[in-house]
C-alpha cells in the first residue's frame, strides 16, 4: 500500500472520528500547508492546518457528509464530498498531498456552488473565532 493510500485511510478514520484532534495531529506533517476556499493566503504550519481542519470537521461533519469519489495518484489524493449545512447543498473536493510517511503536507479545499462557499465562510469564521 502506498503512502498516499495509507494517508487516505488515516484521513477517513479521522473523519469518522468526528474531529478527533489526536488522530489529526498524527496525520499532519509539521510543514503542512492548508488552502482554504475562502481565505486568500495559504495557511502554513501544523498548528494552523489543524485549526482549519478541526473547524471544518465541526462545520461539515454532520450525518449528510459523504465522500462520493476518490482518486489516488502517486503522492496525491482527490476526494470529492457532498454535505448539507443549514439546508444548503455543498459539493467540494479535498486535494491532499502526502509525504513518504503518509502525512499530509498540502491540503486544498474547493467548494461549489457560491451559496455553499458563502455559508462555509460564515460558519468557518465562527468556528475559528471560537477556537481563538
Amino acid at each position: 500500500m502506498s503512502a498516499a493510500h495509507q494517508g487516505v485511510a488515516a484521513w477517513h478514520a479521522y473523519m469518522h472520528s468526528h474531529g478527533d484532534a489526536e488522530l489529526l495531529g498524527a496525520l499532519v506533517a509539521p510543514e503542512a500547508v492548508f488552502h482554504s476556499p475562502v481565505v486568500h493566503t495559504p495557511q502554513a504550519g501544523k498548528a494552523k492546518v489543524m485549526m482549519y481542519l478541526l473547524a471544518a470537521a465541526q462545520v461539515l461533519g454532520n450525518d449528510s457528509f459523504a465522500y462520493v469519489r476518490e482518486l489516488v495518484d502517486g503522492d496525491h489524493a482527490l476526494l470529492e464530498f457532498t454535505a448539507t449545512i443549514e439546508g444548503i447543498h455543498v459539493n467540494g473536493i479535498d486535494l491532499i498531498t502526502f509525504d513518504a510517511d503518509g502525512k499530509i503536507t498540502d491540503f486544498k479545499v474547493m467548494v461549489r456552488p457560491l451559496k455553499a462557499v458563502n455559508k462555509l465562510w460564515e460558519m468557518m469564521g465562527a468556528q475559528l473565532q471560537a477556537a481563538g
